[in-house]
């Protein structure tokens, strides 16, 4: 059974930082691609970032370039989303997803196949 958690919620205020945990268990994990996907109230879940099984490729979505940064510890099972200058804009719930393919262009939700319950980000002051 595959079992994917997030870990790391959190209110912060803007331009602060915030790190995300997901651990997955149940597969291969050194065999999976990892994505971050966000849902604000309202809107469609969007990718906010994605990286390869091995690491080696990764990808970010425009609105977060450059304030966040994606890694993986295949020793751990483990996914990080390190967050950096956080904007009000960025509050969303935060899900973590696997599939055995990285998408080179930006991924649809439909594409992932493993999804955790979402942790919620609050930017506010």
């Amino acid at each position: 059974q595959v079992q994917v958690a997030e870990s790391g919620w959190g209110l912060v205020q803007p331009v602060g930082s915030l790190n995300l945990s997901c651990t997955v268990s149940g597969l291969r994990f050194d065999r999976y691609a990892m994505a971050w996907f966000r849902e604000a109230p309202g809107k469609e879940r969007e990718v906010a970032s994605q990286i390869s099984s091995r690491a080696s490729t990764t990808y970010y979505a425009n609105s977060v370039k450059g304030r966040i940064t994606i890694s993986r510890d295949n020793t751990k099972n483990i996914v990080y989303l390190q967050m950096n200058d956080l904007k009000v804009e960025d509050s969303a719930m935060y899900y973590c997803a696997a599939d055995r393919q990285f998408r080179l262009a930006a991924p649809r939700a439909s594409d992932f196949t493993y999804w955790g319950q979402g942790t919620q980000v609050t930017v506010s002051s």
